[in-house]
């Protein structure tokens, strides 16, 4: 057979297989398949975790708004509580950080930035840190002096500050005049003052009034998702860090397309290398006993990886879980091994809501070796 023709072959079937592929797939399209799971002992188990007597006059213990759970691209599980309905876009937090990962990951495959671009190429302001890229700030390794303390220690906090005090007007402006104290990607340290000078990047890469509008026609449109909202400071930026609301089934979407490593349907619509990112450990990030169970930082994603010696955090999950993490219980998991999505709002005070709890009875109950 002449060479051209082979190749013409070859070409043929890898799009074939491609299509096959895609179209063996489930993929929600105005709204999701539902396919609920039959009632089982493992479910019960979730439920009572999940949502037990619900304490809203003082806000103590569980209180889940939401739990949504997608396996293989299908509803198999959904409750809602509280005030909250499927209809209802809730606050994420800081769930928003790993959605401006997500837009930003466009940006990235348009070839708009690249990791180690200077933060100050596309925020001017940012000039008196000339050594921070934008790889650091997506890592939180920025090296600034930053406090993220909240209610817990309001006079000493950073975060308080940008927020809802002296910073609340240009937050990105007000991450920029912390101090710097350790080089940049020397350490790692939760920095919603990081999120927010990526937000104010990406006005730099794609112009003002391409930004108002970026984070829908870049990622969420091509999702189908409706119900997002994004609040932006007094200067027009994303508050990047904090508040973003959305449907619990619209963040799935995110969701699934995470799983499966950054296509929606036959596009492409994040680089698999950006999701490699994403994923990836950040490299100076040292575990201690005081952040025993806690997530391990990768891209503005937070990942069940052992590093540096150190057990997963989350034990009865597989180490590829990843998940987008907010305040008051608020999380977006993924486990690509167990094709599973799982979505809960929630508004915990008080610190009893655990993530691996939550993840073994989810994956008790719905991972796919359990209905095989």
């Amino acid at each position: 057979m002449p060479a051209h023709l082979f190749r013409r072959l070859c070409l043929a079937t890898c799009l074939s297989a491609t299509a096959s592929l895609v179209n063996a797939e489930t993929w929600p399209a105005a709204d999701w398949v539902a396919a609920a799971a039959a009632p089982s002992s493992a479910i019960e188990a979730l439920e009572a975790y999940a949502f037990p007597a619900r304490d809203d006059a003082t806000r103590k213990g569980i209180r889940t708004d939401a739990l949504l759970v997608i396996r293989d691209g299908e509803i198999v599980y959904e409750r809602y509580a509280g005030p909250t309905k499927a209809e209802t876009p809730h606050l994420t937090w800081s769930v928003s950080k790993s959605l401006m990962a997500a837009t930003l990951g466009t940006a990235y495959g348009n070839g708009r930035f690249k990791l180690d671009d200077p933060v100050a190429k596309f925020y001017p302001p940012f000039a008196e840190h000339p050594d921070v890229k934008l790889g650091h700030l997506l890592n939180w390794a920025s090296g600034l002096a930053w406090q993220e303390d909240y209610e817990y220690a309001p006079l000493k906090s950073t975060v308080v500050a940008m927020l809802y005090t002296r910073g609340r007007a240009d937050m990105a402006a007000y991450a920029t005049s912390i101090d710097q104290e350790v080089a940049p990607g020397t350490r790692f340290r939760y920095s919603s003052g990081d999120s927010n000078l990526l937000s104010a990047a990406l006005k730099g890469m794609v112009g003002e009034p391409a930004y108002k509008d970026y984070p829908w026609t870049a990622l969420f449109d091509p999702l189908g998702i409706t119900s997002a909202v994004w609040e932006t400071d007094a200067s027009g930026t994303f508050v990047a860090s904090s508040y973003a609301y959305m449907t619990a089934r619209d963040l799935a979407r995110v969701g699934l397309l995470m799983q499966r490593d950054g296509r929606w349907g036959e596009r492409q619509l994040l680089p698999k290398a950006w999701i490699a990112f994403n994923r990836t450990p950040f490299a100076n990030y040292q575990p201690s006993a005081e952040t025993s169970g806690e997530a391990v930082p990768g891209g503005q994603w937070w990942l069940n990886a052992a590093v540096a010696g150190a057990a997963k955090p989350w034990p009865d999950v597989p180490e590829d879980a990843f998940a987008a993490l907010g305040h008051w219980g608020q999380a977006l998991y993924v486990v690509p091994s167990e094709k599973l999505v799982i979505v809960r709002y929630g508004d915990d005070r008080d610190k009893s809501y655990q993530h691996n709890q939550l993840l073994k009875l989810a994956k008790a109950a719905f991972a796919a070796e359990a209905n095989q």
